[in-house]
């Protein structure tokens, strides 16, 4: 077989030694594959077929033709062996883990990022569960609000009163409050909080940092289509 087709049947089961899942017989535009669609290509290819050097695994259709996928065979690659240099199918093969390499690293990254989405919605989840499913509300004070409400408006005047350069983390004030009601919940205290803003009483505003580097999701809040993370007074004027 040592002709002029040789040197392109060696560099296609070169390839072909690679890529056990197969390739394209022929290659196309944006596809790669073991040969090119010139005649004599097309040619070596026939004759890689006819004398088991290839075989072809499965077919895919492209557009309106049909193309082949081919792999080595046995035979194959012992002619490869017997007959082209061990240096360029080392080079073939280094060129293929280079490749598998950068894919695989680009799913790692792929579902690291996934993963770190999928904790943040778990917690916002979590979250909104806890506000749904709750115990009934504890006893309202003698002007109609629970009594806790009143400390966390306290709080909150005190906080601005100190000159504080930043907003109140709500974990902070779900704190404060749990002084003067132990039994708070959760789910109670996000709605006096609402209640407390619809009354245009406080501020909230939401957390602008990556929804993955929040710290105690449970206490965040939801507010139309933000996630609320911090309170201040509203006063008038």
């Amino acid at each position: 077989m040592a002709d002029k087709s040789t040197p392109l049947i060696l560099e296609a089961l070169s390839r072909a030694a690679a890529e056990p899942d197969g390739l394209y017989l022929h290659a196309s535009k944006g596809a790669l594959g073991l040969f090119a669609a010139s005649p004599a290509a097309r040619q070596a290819a026939q004759r890689c077929k006819n004398e088991g050097l290839l075989q072809s695994i499965r077919t895919d259709i492209r557009g309106k033709s049909v193309a082949e996928i081919c792999a080595i065979t046995e035979k194959g690659l012992a002619y490869l062996i017997a007959q082209a240099s061990p240096k360029q199918v080392i080079e073939d093969f280094i060129r293929a883990l280079d490749a598998r390499q950068g894919q695989l690293n680009s799913v790692v990254d792929a579902v690291r990022q996934m993963h770190s989405s999928l904790a943040s919605i778990r917690a916002v989840a979590e979250r909104l569960n806890s506000s749904a499913i709750r115990p009934p509300e504890p006893a309202p004070s003698a002007n109609g609000s629970p009594g806790w409400v009143a400390d966390v408006v306290s709080r909150l005047s005190n906080w601005r009163q100190t000159g504080a350069s930043s907003d109140c983390p709500l974990p902070d004030l779900y704190r404060s409050a749990l002084e003067s009601t132990p039994k708070l919940t959760v789910g109670q205290f996000h709605d006096g909080l609402r209640k407390l803003h619809d009354e245009e009483r406080i501020y909230l505003h939401p957390w602008t940092g990556p929804l993955c580097d929040l710290p105690e999701p449970s206490l965040a809040l939801l507010v139309g289509h933000e996630i609320a993370y911090y309170a201040s007074i509203r006063t008038s004027g």
